[in-house]
């Protein structure tokens, strides 16, 4: 309260601005809630008391044992996350996603062999309308093919302790697990790369028929025996089939449409969610060609390497074009103050001290982050707004700083001035406020940027210059500690450099200069055609 009043009497004197920058919160509650142990124990305790609703209800045999049973598995579950994907288990909205998700399957399954054995005429077909890849679908498709891997493994378990004495006696335990896994197995490896949602209807349609097969090699449809297909029903038959079939299709159909529900609660982005934010029509890109014509050139040359790279080390290359896309958009504040969209004849900085130069350059990332916020922009591409500076030191302004005190202090033995009067330059006003790149595709960009910005100073380009630069800023970048947040190896970073270099040699390949065109001498008064000379030859008409 007694900052808020403070700020209004400055604001009074002319002194501060009453504009207040958008911040993200870091609320220490929140971030309790999504790192802190009780948490997760409550998320344990509430996935248990849904398993005791499944499993402890509808007169099932052995339910306890098989409560206690699924209880097991809920535990080696959570072991196995805490070892294989510690990401993942730190954080509690994904066990809050993971394990929903896990008893929406299970109660699917549940309602389906519930009304079968009750003897509801419409649900007849029950087993066969199980959804097998519900589970490993959206995990897959949200939070990459492990956890899909995971998700198939488990909700295949506990469905065959589900079935056991609940299904038909066709559907028995093995055989319901085995085709959950194939089904979930072969679900995952069709979505590894979903870029279109037209893709989530081919898993479906590939689990349909997969699921299809592995039903008829058991006698869930049919059966189909040379001895006994004169008296098999052959309208059940199909009928039989486009159920199996047709519950891949409606599967994938019902994750396609939960996707954004889930993306939205749980602040994830997929591959789909990526590209259609890679158009190139948002409002602060159309700004930026019109305000920053220099800075969109190059945010879209540092898109190119960025994507690139990021697919030549096997991490999310168009979550990197994207994020380069807007990394830059906090120059449209003052974008004559940026390279890129000045002329050497009017260079604004020319009359600013380093100092306050800096500080311009300085505040962009801070003015990008305030956009970002006030656009709504994913919070993948407000990190890579704020990270892709890191700590990194504004060299130019800080060397002409350093040179201007020693100016100064040459001067000053000459006028007697005492060298406390000499502002002193601290090189920590002159280093951007960080974070530093917290991941690999931030990371990236962040090399990028330098590198696109360096390769425009080249003279004459040649693949040993373009690799010498490369390798000069990422060894400078290592030695300022620029990139230990963030996991590249030694092997990566490699494989970026040749990346790199690649992308720059083709962009900034030259060209045969071509031999110039001599100009055609002005037509003479004689040189006319046969024509023309044959009608000048006759005479006058009034001579006739």
């Amino acid at each position: 309260m007694i900052k808020f009043f403070e700020r209004q009497r400055l604001v009074k004197k002319g002194l501060a601005t009453p504009k207040k920058r958008r911040r993200r919160s870091t609320n220490e509650i929140v971030q309790l809630l999504e790192e802190g142990f009780l948490p997760k124990f409550l998320i344990f305790v509430a996935f248990a008391g849904g398993l005791a609703v499944i499993f402890l209800t509808g007169n099932q045999p052995q339910g306890m044992e098989k409560f206690l049973t699924s209880l097991l598995l809920t535990l080696t579950a959570l072991g196995n996350l805490w070892m294989s994907h510690p990401r993942i288990f730190g954080r509690n909205s994904r066990l809050v996603l993971i394990f929903g998700i896990f008893f929406a399957h299970l109660t699917i399954i549940k309602t389906l062999l519930t009304l079968t054995r009750s003897g509801v005429p419409d649900v007849y077909f029950g087993p066969l309308l199980i959804p097998f890849a519900f589970a490993p679908l959206v995990l897959a498709v949200l939070l990459g093919r492990n956890i899909g891997i995971f998700a198939t493994l488990f909700v295949s378990l506990w469905g065959g302790i589900l079935v056991n004495g609940l299904a038909p006696k066709s559907l028995t335990p093995a055989i319901f697990t085995v085709i959950s896994l194939i089904s979930g197995f072969v679900a995952v490896f069709i979505t590894r790369e979903v870029r279109k949602r037209s893709r989530l209807i081919r898993a479906g349609l590939g689990v349909g028929v997969v699921t299809w097969a592995l039903a008829l090699v058991y006698g869930l449809i049919g059966p189909i025996l040379p001895e006994l297909w004169g008296n098999t029903d052959k309208l059940m038959l199909v009928y039989e089939s486009l159920v199996v079939v047709g519950c891949g299709l409606l599967t994938s159909i019902l994750v396609s449409g939960t996707l954004p529900i889930l993306e939205n609660a749980f602040g994830i982005t997929t591959d789909i969610s990526w590209l259609e934010a890679a158009d190139l029509n948002h409002p602060l890109l159309k700004r930026m060609t019109i305000e920053a014509p220099g800075t969109y050139h190059h945010s879209l040359v540092v898109a190119a390497l960025a994507e690139a790279a990021a697919e030549a080390i096997g991490v999310n290359p168009t979550r990197a074009r994207v994020c380069a896309y807007f990394h830059d958009i906090g120059k449209l504040v003052k974008p004559d103050y940026f390279s890129e969209n000045t002329t050497s004849e009017s260079n604004p900085h020319n009359e600013l001290t380093p100092t306050m130069s800096a500080l311009i350059i300085l505040a962009h990332v801070k003015e990008g982050v305030d956009l970002g916020l006030k656009h709504n922009l994913k919070k993948e591409i407000i990190d890579t707004i704020a990270q892709h500076h890191g700590t990194t030191l504004v060299w130019y302004f800080y060397k002409r700083a350093l040179q201007q005190q020693e100016d100064a202090r040459a001067g000053g033995k000459i006028m007697n001035i005492r060298e406390d009067d000499i502002p002193e330059v601290r090189e920590e006003s002159f280093r951007y406020s960080g974070p530093l790149p917290q991941s690999k595709e931030c990371a990236i960009i962040s090399l990028a940027d330098s590198v696109e910005s360096a390769s425009r100073s080249l003279e004459k380009v040649t693949p040993q210059k373009i690799e010498q630069m490369i390798r000069d800023i990422m060894e400078q970048r290592i030695r300022d500690g620029q990139l230990g947040d963030c996991d590249l190896n030694l092997r990566e970073l490699k494989t970026i450099v040749g990346s790199f270099k690649s992308t720059l040699l083709s962009m900034l390949h030259s060209r045969v200069a071509y031999p110039k065109e001599t100009p055609k001498p002005a037509a003479m008064p004689e040189m006319r055609t046969s024509e023309q000379r044959s009608s000048a030859q006759l005479p006058p008409v009034s001579a006739a």
